[in-house]
């Protein structure tokens, strides 16, 4: 299968290590994935070796989280890609951050060491020597593979069900790590499985916490949830959790804010957004989920029932701000803010567009990353009237013009108009961009007919 490779290094380490009389196996999300016939993204290792014996053991090695019991261990031909992290059977003690235990105290068997884990899915150990045979050839098989697993909580039982449960007591285990109560809800949309019910319940009462973590990483687990192509069920599920309202109260808000339905027989703002998060698909870049989720985020507080219908008057405007609000509470790159807040700044504007002079509609095209502007636009479109006309336009008449013509080398420049006899100043910005206007239409095509164009706009007695 493909990524073979993870697991022939981490195979690699369990070898060696029952080699010395250790036990060692593969634990956590791979062995859950491997069971669901998905391809894990890497390969841990859980072993009763302590870090120094590790690190003594192999010789390239990252003593990273070592006072935690956590070594990477990298394979000896330099391949960084295949680096596996080695944590040593340890339970740990309290967690005065929410977010990481006080310290760590080592033990001597695996079944001690799955109870400090999060979720029943994630705790399970694989043996890949069983039998006394690598189970390199089974790893497609989850049937074989189920003979291999070491399941102490229950893990098993709880992914044929479909459930995401928390290991123990659910109050216990989000009171350790708050982070685990967004982790819980991408599991659960990811796998489509359902939040067990007490574990539900736990992060009800406890959602609040989630202020005590870090906002880059409240963040990351968001973006995930947006991007792994469930992200409806799982802000569906962040609503019933009560945690949406406490990380992102301005789309809470969405929920009951009407909507007029000639335009949008959909419903409400919240069901719309959620019918255009059920269209992102996996893997969909980070910046056009984001801005697919805050297209509209300045409806809420713009709604007014005029005499003719529900209007949002600058609701677009709004939606900037407030974007830009959560793009700095969450911290993003520059980058990536500039391009979300031109997400929700242009989604109107295809409106427009079969009225565009061919100028605007080429100065529109020039927004950069335009194939998310027109995919933001679709969607937005299939959650509300379906009707697609501005979106196709803007598609074909994208495709039928060459770069050039869309950007096309500047005629003229503000060396010419100071050569022409005119003074630098602020008005070498309007005369260049009526000359640029003149171009894009295709009224001119020589820099003397620029500077031609200048000079009856705006004689030089005028300045």
């Amino acid at each position: 299968m493909a990524g073979s490779t993870q697991f022939e290094a981490a195979l690699k380490i369990v070898e060696t290590l029952r080699a010395r009389g250790y036990e060692a196996y593969l634990a956590g999300g791979c062995v859950r994935d491997l069971l669901l016939k998905r391809e894990p993204a890497d390969y841990d290792v859980a072993t009763s070796a302590t870090p120094d014996v590790v690190l003594e053991m192999f010789p390239r090695t990252f003593a990273v989280g070592a006072h935690f019991g956590v070594v990477l261990v990298a394979p000896e031909d330099g391949d960084a890609e295949f680096v596996t992290e080695v944590a040593t059977f340890r339970s740990d003690l309290a967690y005065s951050d929410g977010r990481h235990p006080d310290a760590v105290r080592y033990t001597k068997t695996a079944e001690e060491d799955v109870q400090r884990r999060d979720f029943t899915i994630n705790g399970l150990l694989l043996d890949p020597l069983r039998g006394g045979k690598p189970l390199v050839e089974n790893l497609g098989d989850p049937k074989l593979l189920r003979g291999a697993v070491l399941d102490y909580v229950g893990g098993l039982a709880d992914l044929d069900a479909g459930v995401v449960r928390a290991i123990g007591r659910a109050e216990k285990r989000f009171e350790e790590d708050h982070l685990r109560m967004l982790r819980g809800v991408r599991f659960a949309a990811r796998f489509e499985f359902e939040l067990e019910a007490e574990t539900k319940r736990a992060i009800r009462s406890l959602a609040s916490r989630i202020h005590a973590v870090s906002r880059e990483r409240v963040r990351d687990e968001l973006t995930e949830m947006l991007t792994e192509g469930h992200a409806r069920r799982a802000f569906e599920l962040l609503d019933e959790t009560g945690l949406l309202n406490e990380v992102l109260p301005e789309v809470a808000r969405m929920k009951g804010v009407e909507q007029p339905p000639q335009f949008h027989p959909e419903g409400d703002v919240w069901v719309h957004t959620l019918m255009l998060l059920e269209q992102m698909k996996a893997g969909c870049s980070e910046t056009l989920a984001w801005g697919a989720l805050l297209h509209d985020v300045g409806k809420p507080p713009t709604f007014r029932r005029a005499p003719d219908r529900i209007r949002f008057d600058g609701h677009v405007e709004i939606g900037v701000a407030m974007g830009a609000e959560i793009c700095r509470r969450f911290r993003f790159s520059n980058d990536d803010s500039r391009q979300v807040l031109a997400l929700v700044e242009n989604h109107m504007r295809f409106m427009d567009a079969q009225r565009m002079k061919t100028s605007t509609l080429k100065r529109f095209f020039r927004l950069e990353r335009f194939d998310e502007h027109l995919a933001l636009h679709r969607m937005d479109c299939m959650a509300a009237s379906g009707h697609l006309e501005n979106w196709e336009f803007a598609r074909e008449r994208l495709s039928a013009m060459p770069e050039e013509e869309v950007r096309p080398k500047p005629l003229i420049t503000g060396r010419e108009l100071i050569a022409a006899g005119y003074p630098p100043g602020a008005r070498f910005k309007e005369m260049l961009r009526a000359a640029e206007d003149a171009q894009l239409e295709g009224a001119i095509a020589t820099a003397e007919e620029a500077l031609k164009l200048v000079r009856e706009r705006f004689p030089l007695a005028a300045n």
